[in-house]
């Protein structure tokens, strides 16, 4: 279960579409940035899932590309027995947004799922997208042909957003086994929010429509098993997917977009940030945040995501360009919340004697730092437990500091732009990663102190709760 949110060029301040989101699943997560690579001509890749996942298969391989591309993306360790690791939400050099969410097919179409299916799992399209498409609808173009040639193996359907700075889709994939799959076009007039990813109305009669695309059986496969009666509007959601159209939450948030866009001043980062951080949507769910702005022609490097280790509830945005040379180790995977670590070691001696599965996959080094994911969790579990005294206190603290790294963010975009233009890459680099180390680690310093200040202030105030029911404000999902 995850959470996207797509805003069109038309209706921002600075004229950048931007696509946002988070993902709640309840194991770690954390940055990874993965350089461009070459690869050897006959190179392949695993992708699927196991017999152990919630929908069995077998894996497999599949041709890779001779190069992919740099991206950073958003990693986690555990959903319904896929293989780990797992990503849901990234962007790559050539400024495509990936973000993955879950999307229920039709009991029927669950249940005809091969129980040796094959194929790319809904966390292989979204890498494999990052890694290879330079354009939004090209990622489409991939996420088909991948299916077509080899297959889905799915956990009961799911979806992506894919996003460029022209325009974004909407791409549903369907359980079953049965290579169906269907692609709506969002252009620079749109706000869509999917939780769960949709695509209702498709105008099947006029196949020449540009802005939805589908396998050539998506239609008549619906018709033979009497799910569609020929001559009647094809809802793609209706046919194959959960039936329930627009979630709640889903129009509540949109028509929130809307109204600001409806505004002289229209959206502005800030409201953007809001979208995914408002506690109505984000709580301990939400295992971090992202914003990403869809930049155009730009030096890759000054591509950019806005992100938080946890639920932007419990944490600020902070800028991470494309351009670093690493992620800070307290940004990477750490063992808190990772699967399998509660049977692993730092300690390598059994791992010697015949039992390499208990190594920990964390190194050392990581460890030994700080993990900005547990402090997020730790600060989130404080503000919530008395939510009505300490929330608007840390909302305010967030928007302050994203108000000046706003300011500081465009300044160190221009100062590496010059670099670059002076022939100057290295320089480039070293101030982007120094940017972005030190603000990474500000912000961390910046919630682990506010947790300081509310434990005690918790202590003293209110005392600790030990019910088993926790304490959270009200959200629509």
């Amino acid at each position: 279960m995850s959470y996207g949110l797509y805003i069109g060029r038309n209706h921002t301040a600075d004229g950048v579409a931007y696509l946002a989101g988070y993902g709640d699943e309840p194991s770690s997560h954390w940055l990874e940035l993965r350089p461009r690579c070459r690869h050897e001509a006959d190179a392949r890749i695993p992708v699927g899932v196991t017999p152990q996942a919630d929908l069995p298969g077998r894996m497999s391989e599949i041709p890779q590309v001779p190069e992919t591309a740099r991206h950073l993306r958003v990693s986690y360790s555990y959903y319904k027995g896929v293989p780990a690791p797992l990503t849901n939400g990234g962007l790559n050099e050539h400024g495509v947004a990936v973000r993955d969410i879950w999307s229920s097919s039709r009991a029927e179409l669950v249940a005809m799922t091969p129980a040796d299916q094959t194929g790319p799992n809904y966390s292989d399209l979204a890498c494999l997208v990052l890694e290879r498409a330079r354009s939004a609808r090209q990622g489409v173009e991939i996420i088909a042909d991948l299916i077509a040639r080899h297959g889905y193996a799915d956990y009961g359907g799911n979806s992506h957003l894919i996003a460029d700075a022209r325009e974004a889709w909407v791409v549903i994939e369907f359980s079953g086994g049965q290579g169906l799959w269907v692609a709506e076009r969002l252009g620079p007039d749109a706000i869509r929010a999917s939780r769960p990813g949709y695509v209702g109305m498709v105008p099947v009669e006029d196949p020449a429509r540009t802005d939805f695309l589908y396998p050539p059986h998506f239609v008549s496969f619906a018709q033979e098993q009497g799910w569609h009666r020929p001559g009647t509007p094809f809802d793609a959601n209706a046919v194959y997917g959960d039936g329930k159209g627009r979630w709640a939450g889903v129009q509540w948030i949109e028509a929130e977009m809307a109204a600001r866009a409806a505004r002289p001043e229209k959206i502005g980062l800030a409201d953007v940030f809001w979208a995914v951080r408002t506690e109505r949507l984000t709580g301990d769910t939400a295992g971090y945040g992202q914003v990403v702005p869809l930049l155009g022609a730009v030096p890759d490097a000054l591509r950019l995501i806005w992100h938080t280790p946890v639920g932007a509830v419990a944490a600020p945005f902070v800028p991470v360009f494309l351009g670093s040379a690493a992620v800070p180790e307290e940004y990477r995977q750490h063992r808190y919340l990772s699967d399998g670590e509660a049977s692993r070691f730092l300690d390598s001696r059994h791992a010697e004697n015949g039992r390499p599965q208990t190594l920990s996959a964390v190194p050392q080094g990581i460890e030994s730092t700080r993990s900005a994911s547990f402090a997020g969790k730790r600060l989130l579990n404080l503000l919530f437990q008395n939510h009505e005294a300490f929330l608007a206190e840390a909302l305010a603290l967030w928007q302050a500091i994203e108000a000046r790294l706003a300011v500081e963010q465009a300044r160190i975009t221009r100062s590496a732009a010059a670099l670059i233009e002076a022939g100057e890459p290295d320089l480039a680099a070293h101030l982007l990663t120094y940017f972005t180390d030190t603000e990474l680690r500000r912000a961390l310093d910046a919630m682990e102190q506010l947790a300081q200040a509310l434990e005690v202030r918790t202590r003293y105030l209110f005392g600790f709760r030990t019910e088993p029911v926790p304490r959270a404000p009200a959200q629509l999902w």
